[in-house]
């Protein structure tokens, strides 16, 4: 897999390779530079590797090669992580960070990017769900419809900014990596931050109320749109969980969902 763009990018493996569940990662050397070879073996990661080129370096990593299904990238070498900040008592600046970092994202650019996609149709197996199971699932699908029939701000997501997805670049910065092409409302990308299964406090309410000011001040939203996008996104990450049989996991993005729409029935 990796054969034919090692020898077309001259490219020197520096590392065992990394296997996902959509791609196929390997770190080399390109001129001397750290950078990420991913081959992909789904939709969704090779549309982000358009929106990655588009970006162009401003708040995601470099592109520096893209053909067919390869992309190479820009590789994170710092040592900091966001989610062992979150999990050892910096949890706010990690908030911080990420919302920055969807800000540059969020920025307007020059050039118009082909075919993004709406987040309709990112949301559309959360409604049958709710028909299905009802209960939170139903109150997320009818905050989720609420909030798609009337953006605010549309512009190009990032579609899963969590602790993962914010890297280390030394000099450079915190960038994102590994986008989904999304287009719409952008307190959408806020959302995940209090979603990532990773983190073991997502569920703790006080943590939640902290983080929802914290999010809703440094990204610039209302507090209450917020928390309709919480309940919106975790009854939408159930949803996915639930048609995969990840019972642990569906329960853990109904806990978040049920604490934002808590606090929006307060």
């Amino acid at each position: 897999m990796f054969a034919p763009y090692l020898d077309r990018w001259s490219l020197i493996a520096d590392g065992e390779p990394i296997l996902t569940h959509s791609s196929r990662l390997l770190p080399v050397l390109w001129q001397d530079r750290p950078a990420m070879l991913k081959v992909a073996t789904d939709n969704d990661e090779r549309y982000g590797a358009l929106l990655m080129q588009w970006w162009d370096g401003d708040g995601a990593a470099h592109v520096y090669a893209h053909e067919g299904d390869a992309v190479l990238l820009e590789r994170a070498t710092g040592k900091r992580s966001l989610l062992a900040m979150a999990m050892n008592g910096e949890d706010d600046e990690a908030s911080r960070i990420l919302c920055r970092t969807a800000a540059r994202l969020h920025a307007p650019r020059p050039k118009p990017l082909p075919d993004p996609i709406p987040l309709t149709r990112w949301f559309r197996e959360l409604e049958p769900t709710a028909d299905k199971v009802g209960g939170t699932f139903a109150d997320c699908s009818t905050v989720a419809n609420a909030l798609l029939s009337n953006p605010r701000e549309v512009t190009i997501l990032h579609g899963d900014i969590h602790h993962g997805n914010i890297l280390d670049f030394e000099t450079r910065g915190w960038l994102a990596i590994d986008p989904k092409r999304l287009h719409g409302e952008r307190g959408f990308d806020f959302a995940n931050i209090f979603a990532n299964e990773e983190l073991p406090t997502i569920t703790h309410p006080a943590r939640f109320r902290r983080q929802l000011a914290i999010v809703s001040m440094e990204a610039r939203l209302e507090p209450k749109r917020l928390l309709q996008w919480i309940a919106a996104y975790s009854g939408l990450s159930a949803a996915w969980f639930f048609g995969d049989a990840n019972t642990p996991q569906v329960e853990t993005a109904l806990t978040v969902a049920r604490l934002a729409l808590s606090e929006l029935a307060a």
